[in-house]
Order: structure tokens, then C-alpha cells, then sequence
């Protein structure tokens, strides 16, 4: 399938919208809790991708999968990781805070791809890494101040999808750059496998209602099944920089669910925390855009 510019920006859009709705279905849920939630949507997501990917790729999908590198299940071990923190943090705390700390993403990318790449990282990121460092400061040090320290244990659950995301993304990197070829849709599945078996012990014994798992089956089938094919589609025809720019309208996209469909208003500190941490990578996208174009 091939992709036009414009296509592919509207396409990357709705993908942000189904990847926000996670924060305010969980809100709808009336039993399950904590790990049992994790379970049902990852269970769900490898259902979804086990339909998905023969049609995407015929069937010998999963010869190849078998028959791939060790890269492939260190990234599929990162995406379950990430899927597992995610739902445990939304749980935890607020949906505001949890997304706001996943979009320090890019710049924890950006340190271990310095770190173990050797990728040269531009004066304008480091200064907007310690924007956003100062946003996320700011906003848990607010918190802390007004005796909200359960947010605390939330935000930390939250920081691992980040630092999950980022040794991922180098993982990749560093076997395309050793000539190996990583299709990271297979990873996705196998992070779901991953997550769904490792929770699978502390789920039980299971309390979801049938209203539950309606809700539960949505999000691993429309929030992270289809979103995470159809985000490397759009990555066949946007440049990297565009993509971290539009995936940040999930954070606002997420912040607003919450905000109508679950009445969590955003305090002040996660607002201003936000704004910086949003802003800084804004910035920084843009800076790198001009001077890639100059």
C-alpha cells in the first residue's frame, strides 16, 4: 500500500486518536483492575494481530517470524514492556500524567542513541532536553508539594514505556545499520504474547465483567492493533522528525477524553509540565527540520 504525503499525515492523525481513547476506556471499566486490564488487552491485541498480520503479509508470516533474528524478540520484549507499564500507570494515576511522561520519549531516544550508536546529539536537543526535564520537574514537584505523592509511584510505572520505547527504537536502529531488516509489526505481536503470558499469574483470579471485556477487546483490537499497522504505513512516507511531531497529538488528544468522557480535569502543575515538555519538543522538531532544509 502505498501512501501519498497528505494521506499519510491524516492517516498518522487518526492513529494518534485511537492510540489516546486507552485512558478514557479504562475509566469505563467496573471490576477489572490493575493487571487483570493488562492481560485482557494484550490477550486481545495478539488475537487481532493474529488475524491481521496473514492478510497483511500471507501466511508465511510466521515461518518468517520463527526463522528471524534474535532482534526481533529483544523488540518484541520491549513492546511488552511498554504495553504492560502503560496500562499498570493509567491505573496509578492520572491519564494526564501518564502521557505527559511518555512524551519524553524522543529525547531518552535520543541519549541511548548517543550512548550506544554514536549519534550525534544538536546543541538546540540537548537544551530541549532540559526544558522538558524542568516540565516534568516541575510538574511531579508540584504534586509532591500538595501531598500528592500517589502520583508519584504512577509517573514512575509511566517513565518505563518511555525508556522501554527507546532501547527499542535503538535496538532497530543498530540492526538496520548492520544490515538487518526488522519488520516491527511481528515485534508487536510477539510484545502482546509476551505481556499477556507474564500477567496472565497476577490477573487471576479474573472480575471482568462482559462490559469489561467489550471495552477491553476495543482497545487491543482499535487502539493498539490497527494504530501500530497502520503507524508503519505512515512511516513508509513521513520522515521521522513529522512523525514525533504528529504523535505528540496523542498526549492532547488523551488529556481531552479524559478531560470530557471521564471528568479528570488536569491540575495546573500538569498543564504548565506539559506545556513545557510539549513545547520543547516542538522546538527541537522544528529547529532540526530548518536546518536539514538550509
Amino acid at each position: 500500500m502505498t501512501l501519498t504525503h497528505r494521506r499519510a499525515v491524516w492517516l498518522m492523525v487518526l492513529v494518534t486518536l485511537l492510540w489516546s481513547t486507552a485512558g478514557v476506556v479504562t475509566r469505563q471499566l467496573e471490576q477489572a483492575r490493575s493487571f487483570e486490564i493488562t492481560f485482557w488487552r494484550s490477550f486481545f491485541t495478539a488475537l487481532s494481530l493474529l488475524l491481521i498480520l496473514p492478510l497483511m503479509q500471507g501466511r508465511s508470516v510466521f515461518a518468517r517470524m520463527a526463522s528471524a533474528g534474535k532482534t526481533l524478540w529483544w523488540s518484541g520484549l520491549c513492546w511488552s514492556v511498554m504495553f504492560t507499564a502503560f496500562m499498570l500507570a493509567l491505573t496509578l494515576t492520572s491519564v494526564a500524567n501518564v502521557l505527559v511522561t511518555m512524551a519524553t520519549g524522543p529525547f531518552l531516544t535520543a541519549v541511548l542513541a548517543r550512548v550506544f550508536i554514536g549519534h550525534r546529539i544538536a546543541a538546540h536537543t540537548w537544551a530541549a532536553i532540559a526544558v522538558a526535564g524542568a516540565g516534568i520537574a516541575w510538574m511531579h514537584g508540584q504534586q509532591l508539594a500538595l501531598g500528592q505523592a500517589q502520583h508519584l509511584a504512577g509517573t514512575l510505572v509511566a517513565l518505563m514505556v518511555p525508556i522501554a520505547g527507546a532501547i527499542n527504537w535503538t535496538l532497530v536502529q543498530r540492526s538496520q545499520a548492520q544490515g538487518q531488516n526488522i519488520d516491527l509489526v511481528p515485534a508487536v505481536l510477539v510484545g502482546a504474547v509476551i505481556s499477556s503470558l507474564a500477567t496472565l499469574p497476577l490477573a487471576l483470579p479474573w472480575s471482568a465483567s462482559a462490559h469489561d471485556l467489550g471495552w477491553l477487546a476495543f482497545l487491543g483490537l482499535t487502539q493498539l492493533a490497527i494504530p501500530c499497522v497502520l503507524s508503519v504505513l505512515c512511516a513508509s512516507a513521513l520522515k521521522a522528525p513529522e512523525i514525533s511531531l504528529l504523535a505528540l497529538l496523542e498526549v492532547i488528544f488523551g488529556i481531552l477524553w479524559a478531560w470530557a468522557g471521564a471528568g479528570e480535569t488536569p491540575g495546573s502543575s500538569v498543564l504548565t509540565g506539559g506545556a513545557l515538555v510539549i513545547g520543547a519538543l516542538v522546538a527541537n522538531e522544528w529547529v532540526g527540520m530548518r536546518r536539514r532544509k538550509t
